[in-house]
């Protein structure tokens, strides 16, 4: 059964496997111990830090292992913001940061500090030069992702960095998704990564504060990990991460090749294979591995559901889900389609095969779906003489609203207007979405009795 869903996280690497297994007998003891197992285990921590910083492109004495990448964020936006405070308690970011960032900039809200999101264009990248006009004197502290988790856009890191370094402000980069494929270019300040998006085990996170960044960690310490990640150091799962780190970096240029073909060819093929597909990203500055689309007329839980069980595993960002009934923060930032999103992230070793299955059986998938939602089938329909009409989705939720008003729009002539009646918060980002994917006018959005009132006008 394909395994489509890298991106969070990826199957163990051999090397990892190899590497935990062995280090499970020579790592276990505590390695701040001057005894010969403690011995042993501290140079089993070294050598696994020198590696990882070797990969990060920082020094050794400026890496710690956490327990997690999310621990890793929390710790490098609290620490860097508490040994800034000085300088005031205002944060930057994206609006397509990670979750982890963005509880982050909630938590700092919630304390009396402020945020400021920056926005991105359709294919979810920023603007430097937006997070310059951001940068306030107050600033603290700016968070960039190195590419997205949900679609794959590579962001200006470099670019970013080097605006932030002349306004003297530290930039803390996430670099989860990235890191397997290279180092995070530019003079970032701080960097945060996690094991298990590379082939490592899950429950490692990587750490890194360049040295003359104000860091002041919160919470109790202790000596471990310079006292920014306290706890005992899990030795045989650090060594394991470091190992594979280097492994897959090793193997990251041809892999990326072979990979990014592979996803060039699902981009290719998904829009003429299925009707009514937007492909989201940047379709040349992304990640190799990963492509998203999303259909119209679609229930994305459903049609995850149809996949697995059609034998491939893929994630979403869609507001269709049983985890979420609010739109994907990072869609909804980008402006472009929530309904039925499909995530698709090879893990290394994808065949061709794999992939031509996954798109056999991908038309068929969508359109049984489609079929059961009662979604409208294409056909000439002749325009009735009202110019206007009104379409009642209260309580119904995303597909449904986009659904009913594609049955009707040809039930007005052109010229003549849709109103549809929702009080889905989906409708809000999927109507406009549809209007520009059909090329009908999207007027607005009116006040109403319950919910909202979204005014459609036929242009063809």
């Amino acid at each position: 059964m394909p395994y489509f869903d890298a991106a969070s996280s990826a199957p163990l690497h051999p090397v990892a496997r190899q590497a935990l297994l062995a280090s499970l007998d020579e790592g276990w003891a505590d390695p701040a111990r001057l005894h010969r197992e403690g011995r042993r285990a501290a140079l089993l921590l070294d050598a696994a830090r020198e590696a990882a910083a070797e990969a990060v492109g920082c020094r050794p004495d400026e890496l710690v292992f956490t327990s997690s990448g999310t621990r890793a964020v929390h710790s490098a936006v609290a620490g860097a913001l508490a040994g800034r405070r000085r300088v005031g308690r205002h944060l930057v970011l994206s609006a397509v940061e990670h979750s982890s960032v963005i509880h982050c900039a909630g938590a700092l809200a919630a304390e009396g500090g402020s945020f400021s999101e920056v926005p991105v264009d359709r294919t979810g990248a920023v603007d430097p030069a937006a997070y310059g006009r951001a940068l306030r004197p107050d600033t603290a502290l700016a968070c960039l992702q190195s590419a997205n988790h949900e679609v794959g856009t590579e962001q200006p890191v470099a670019e970013t960095a080097e605006i932030c370094a002349a306004a003297g402000v530290p930039l803390m980069v996430d670099a989860a998704q990235s890191l397997g494929w290279g180092p995070v270019p530019g003079r970032w300040s701080l960097l945060a990564a996690s094991a298990h998006k590379w082939g490592g085990p899950a429950g490692v996170g990587l750490l890194a504060v360049r040295k003359g960044v104000r860091f002041a960690p919160r919470g109790p310490v202790d000596e471990r990990e310079s006292g920014r990640a306290p706890g005992f150091e899990n030795i045989p799962a650090i060594v394991a991460a470091a190992a594979s780190l280097r492994a897959v970096r090793a193997e990251a240029a041809a892999e990326a090749v072979r990979l990014r073909a592979l996803v060039d060819r699902i981009r290719a093929a998904v829009g003429s294979l299925v009707p009514d597909v937007e492909v989201v990203g940047d379709p040349v500055r992304r990640l190799p591995h990963l492509v998203t689309f999303s259909c119209l007329y679609v229930d994305g839980e459903t049609l995850l559901h149809e996949l697995d069980r059609a034998g491939f595993s893929v994630s979403s960002g869609s507001s269709c889900t049983s985890s979420t009934l609010t739109p994907s923060h990072v869609l909804k930032a980008m402006g472009v389609l929530t309904e039925g999103n499909v995530r698709v992230s090879l893990p290394a070793g994808t065949t061709d095969e794999e992939v031509d299955g996954f798109l056999g059986a991908l038309p068929g998938v969508v359109s049984d779906v489609r079929e059961k939602l009662g979604a409208p089938v294409p056909a000439a329909a002749a325009p009735a003489p009202r110019t206007s009409l009104v379409v009642d989705a209260l309580g119904r939720r995303c597909p449904i609203p986009v659904i009913e008003l594609a049955k009707v729009i040809g039930g007005v002539p052109v010229g003549g207007t849709v109103t549809v009646l929702s009080d889905d918060e989906a409708a809000r980002l999927d109507i406009p979405a549809w209007c520009a994917m059909r090329e009908q006018e999207y007027v607005g959005e009116e006040p109403a009795d319950r919910g909202s009132a979204y005014v459609v006008r036929r242009l063809r």
